[in-house]
């Protein structure tokens, strides 16, 4: 009887368990301890355990300050599925809040689905002069800083396609116009790890971006600070630029990337090439890039 007892209560451990994973699937992003008991139908104190237990285990992730609960990144890993872009927006806006902190610029979040770069999460800082960004809003793939973070890391077939279906339009002076120029662009930036946009999209702005990746190792999206130029100088784009690499590595870290199960044990962060400069990546005839 008592191994009866035992197993029925094991069983329906685990049943409620799932319960609450599937629940915080369907809300599609954080859910409180109130919000997961009314929709299990579990006493407070019932769910508090089970959580807990989930937390342990890795298949869920909480935040200490808001004390929501998350899908954690073993659960993308072991089905091969990938965060929607909601679910992605809201784990990047505490990165994005503390990066336009720390930088007084504004910060973005961009993604590349089916050859279409789309911002889906921004933050824009405290002040008079600033860079308006939109989220939902599209960016060219090979003049903007975060269309290039993205497309750099693509497998080799996968971006002919998308240079082949470009058209390079000049937007400003600076502006890359040819496959040949975009390809070697590419190449400077796997090098250096980030990617620049010198008012190549907008004159007077300029943007500098990191890859973020994933539980797989992939590219998922990509990082970026941008500003009016006068407030982006040379000089401080090399102190901005670690910045926003540490940023980018512990989004990454937040995704998974680094363990091979999916959490933030044992993991590392990618903070680009040590050595690399942004003088090493000017355009011949001078500047940034």
């Amino acid at each position: 009887m008592k191994n009866l007892r035992d197993l029925n209560q094991t069983y329906q451990s685990l049943k409620r368990g799932l319960r609450i994973i599937e629940v915080i699937a369907a809300i599609g992003s954080s859910a409180t301890l109130a919000e997961i008991a009314r929709k299990t139908a579990l006493p407070r104190s019932t769910a508090h355990h089970l959580l807990r237990a989930l937390v342990e285990f890795d298949y869920l992730v909480q935040d200490g300050d808001a004390r929501t609960y998350t899908l954690a990144p073993k659960l993308f890993r072991l089905t091969g599925r990938s965060w929607s872009r909601e679910q992605l927006a809201e784990i990047t806006m505490p990165f994005l809040d503390e990066l336009s902190r720390r930088t007084a610029e504004g910060t973005s979040l961009a993604v590349l689905r089916d050859g279409v770069v789309t911002v889906i999460a921004k933050r824009e800082p405290e002040g008079p002069v600033r860079v308006v960004q939109e989220v939902g809003a599209r960016r060219p793939i090979y003049c903007t800083a975060v269309g290039k973070a993205l497309a750099a890391w693509l497998p080799e077939q996968e971006l002919d396609g998308i240079i082949r279906r470009t058209v390079f339009k000049r937007l400003t002076p600076n502006t890359i116009t040819t496959p040949a120029a975009f390809r070697r662009e590419m190449a400077r930036i796997r090098a250096a790890g980030f990617a620049l946009d010198n008012e190549e999209h907008i004159e007077g702005i300029r943007c500098i971006a990191a890859p973020v990746r994933d539980h797989s190792g992939e590219v998922r999206a990509s990082l970026c600070v941008v500003g009016p130029k006068t407030h982006l100088p040379q000089r401080r784009l090399t102190q901005i630029r670690q910045t926003l690499f540490h940023a980018a590595g512990d989004l990454s870290v937040r995704l998974g990337y680094g363990s091979t199960e999916g959490t933030g044990k044992g993991l590392k962060r990618d903070t680009g090439p040590k050595n690399a400069t942004l003088g090493q990546i000017k355009k011949k005839k001078g500047g940034l890039l």
